[in-house]
């Protein structure tokens, strides 16, 4: 398996896009390319990092206990199993 396989596009709206190894949370991944995004905590306890997500599924590494809607990910514990769409506070 090349490095490639390992990756997915993740379309962050109105920044750019990434890739991000499926064995790294969001979080991580967003870091690593530069990209600011609030959190506190890295383990889904707190919520801060709440996005929005548009398009796409993810993976919890952990059970978060902070409150999500339906349609929000708390990307310091998750991971991407399909490529994403998403909307980051900025």
């Amino acid at each position: 398996m090349s490095s490639s396989d390992n990756m997915l596009r993740i379309d962050i709206v109105d920044v750019g896009h990434i890739n991000s190894p499926c064995d790294k949370t969001l979080l991580s991944a967003m870091e690593a390319a530069g990209i600011n995004i609030h959190y506190h905590c890295r383990e889904g306890f707190c919520g801060a990092c709440r996005t929005k997500l548009l398009e796409g599924e993810v993976e919890y590494t952990t059970d978060p206990l902070a409150f999500i809607d339906d349609d929000e990910i708390l990307p310091c514990c998750c991971v991407a199993k399909k490529p994403l769409k998403i909307k980051v506070p900025l």
